[in-house]
């Protein structure tokens, strides 16, 4: 039996019915992806099967008890107190009393009379095992309770709210855009954890590879109407691209029938007296029919406004430092950017990724180190946060300013006509900005964006709230972008798909950056090859004796050595003087340069240009790759006997 059932249900927000005669049955244990424009309903269809809306019409029925929690797409302005108390008001009104026992109980002079007061409503509540569940599941979800919710990162405060709709623990699980605004590390754990979930699952969702990784099954909403595709997502498109096909080819045949109609409709006096009335009945009908058509919602066309090129190298770095307090966000950072890079930066929140690019913008002044801007530069910057757009002005004026027409792709085009292609409707372009949703702000910013002459285009997050199709549409544009891109993103197909090269803030804090060539798959599969080798050289390769340099080692010694280790018994670690854990400490650094140092010589290797060189240089580029791997191999080693 479905756990909600929704039966012909309509609903409206004027205008023509944002959701038609909707049948859905939600059952135990599926992971259901929504899916559709912006604007289709999507949220709406979550709030109608939380039930904080009713439909217009229709009935939506759920199994006795069922209980449903819903994350919303933005944080609540509600949410304050400790990171217990938001977890807590996810029970309702014994939550709310729990919070208060929690925060008088840990406050610095106890009001004894309060705490009694609110201890007796709890216990009378049998309230006591629902206080040992929110334990629990901060517990699970790796929550410190006493923390302050309000001086938490984005991140963070999506998983406190994942906490709160998981306390009362829900059979139905409803999540809107659950990855706004997660770094890489934090959706690949909601990955592992929803897929772990045993309840029924309704998310919504514009990262494709985490709709990939979780769904189950496909429900699209589509001019009003919602319909169930079985299945994974590749199936759906498959399955999808058949479905247009045939509606294009049905359409046209009626509206071939429909032309001949008016013909005959409109011929001479003969055929009026001798005409059909059945057949001028037929085409009254079809007129309507017609009118009732719900044509697919157009895509939007995306192109950029043109700027001179800049200068070949635009951007170069050597030995960049800088710091916040105490805490090193860059250190020791060298890299130089070339006309026509696609570079995609990757990292944690909170690990520097925008300092980074203010410092390669020249916004910010390294502490230590030089960086060199190149010349000719027009940049134009996507904000993450929609802060170049103004509240006070609407659609038009935040893309006008005050101009009538603008310059785009070598062509000159009337802002209303402009902003149509970014799906805006005349109406929709006068009306206030804060009416626009999510979605429809970020389209904005990207008309604002492209239609700017630029030959660096710097991206901060541009993927969040945006659907499928003009995801895969932005892609296209960025791919033949023919200036530089700096592109900030957690979405990892939009990174494989955009980007040439990757900086990658490392973990630990320390401010270390790595560069690789391709987007997030290939540099994942670069640092998972290269632990697996390390790994492998570890057990293959124990450290050299002192007396012989590193990374000299003779193979038949090397073998030697590993049996003699074998054969001989375990002792006990000695502990390491000063030199030696200094050594240990800067090993780690030293292993990342010498990886990256072999990533560009191996990157330089793979250009066409390469091979044009005389053989001298030829054979002096082998070599360095040749040493630069033998130390690194040399390094690993050191590594591990320290280590061990």
């Amino acid at each position: 039996m479905p756990l909600i059932s929704l039966n012909a249900v309509d609903y409206s927000v004027g205008g023509p019915l944002l959701l038609e005669r909707v049948d859905l049955a939600i059952e135990a244990g599926e992971r259901i992806a929504l899916i559709g424009r912006n604007g289709a309903g999507k949220s709406t269809l979550l709030r109608l099967l939380d039930g904080e809306i009713r439909p217009d019409d229709g009935e939506i029925r759920r199994e006795g008890g069922v209980r449903v929690a819903r994350l919303e797409q933005e944080v609540p302005a509600g949410a304050e107190g400790s990171v217990f108390d938001v977890v807590a008001a996810g029970l309702g009104g014994l939550g709310a009393d729990l919070a208060e026992f929690h925060r008088l109980a840990h406050a610095g002079d106890i009001d004894m009379a309060a705490l009694a007061a609110v201890q007796g409503r709890i216990e009378a509540a049998d309230g006591w095992r629902l206080d040992q569940r929110v334990v629990e599941t901060l517990e699970r979800l790796e929550l410190d309770g006493e923390a302050v919710f309000a001086r938490l990162s984005g991140g963070m405060k999506r998983r406190v709210l994942l906490a709160r709709a998981l306390v009362s623990a829900p059979d139905v699980l409803l999540l809107d855009e659950p990855t706004n605004h997660l770094d890489i590390a934090a959706i690949d754990w909601l990955e592992g954890f929803l897929k772990a979930w045993t309840g029924a699952l309704v998310f919504i969702t514009h990262d494709r590879r985490f709709l990939r990784a979780l769904a189950t099954r496909i429900v699209e909403i589509d001019r009003g109407q919602v319909t169930s595709w079985p299945g994974d997502w590749d199936n759906y498109l498959r399955r999808k691209e058949e479905r247009l096909n045939a509606e294009a080819q049905e359409n046209a045949r009626f509206d071939k029938m429909l032309a001949q109609e008016e013909v005959w409709i409109r011929q001479g006096i003969k055929a009026r007296r001798t005409r059909d009335e059945g057949r001028v009945r037929r085409l009254k009908a079809m007129r309507v029919e017609r009118a009732q058509r719900r044509e697919q919602v157009g895509s939007v066309r995306m192109d950029t406004a043109q700027a001179g090129a800049s200068g070949k190298k635009v951007v170069e770095a050597k030995d960049v430092s800088f710091s916040f307090g105490d805490r090193a966000l860059v250190r020791d950072f060298s890299t130089t950017i070339l006309r026509g890079d696609r570079i995609g930066l990757i990292g944690p929140n909170g690990s520097g990724k925008t300092t980074l690019l203010k410092l390669l913008l020249g916004e910010l002044q390294p502490q230590a180190g030089e960086i060199r801007i190149g010349t000719q530069l027009q940049v134009a910057y996507f904000d993450q946060y929609r802060a170049t757009l103004r509240e006070d002005w609407n659609a038009l004026e935040n893309v006008a300013e005050g101009l009538e027409f603008v310059e785009v792709g070598g062509r000159r085009k009337h802002v209303i006509g402009y902003l149509q292609d970014f799906l805006f409707t005349p109406e929709r372009a006068r009306a206030p900005i804060t009416r626009l949703s999510g979605g429809e702000r970020n389209r904005l910013l990207l008309a604002k964006l492209f239609a700017q002459p630029s030959n660096l285009l710097v991206m901060d997050e541009p993927t969040n709230d945006l659907d499928v199709e003009t995801l895969e549409l932005l892609e296209e544009l960025l791919a033949d972008y023919p200036g530089t891109l700096l592109l900030v993103s957690h979405d990892r197909d939009f990174l494989d798909n955009v980007v040439t090269s990757t900086l990658v803030m490392q973990d630990g804090g320390e401010g270390r950056i790595g560069e690789y060539v391709g987007g997030y798959s290939d540099w994942l599969r670069q640092s998972q090859s290269w632990l697996r080798q390390g790994q492998s050289r570890l057990r293959q390769n124990p450290a050299p004796p002192a007396h012989e340099p590193a990374g000299t080692a003779r193979p038949e010694a090397t073998a030697e050595r590993a049996a003699a280790t074998a054969a001989a018994p375990a002792k006990d670690k000695r502990k390491l003087g000063f030199r030696e854990t200094r050594e240990l400490e800067q090993l780690p650094a030293r292993i990342e340069a010498l990886e990256t140092r072999i990533a560009e010589l191996t990157a330089a290797m793979n250009e066409p240009a390469f091979y044009q060189r005389d053989g001298a240089a030829i054979n002096a580029h082998n070599a360095a790759v040749a040493e630069a791997q033998a130390e690194l191999d040399a390094a690993y080693a050191r590594w591990e006997a320290l280590e061990s």
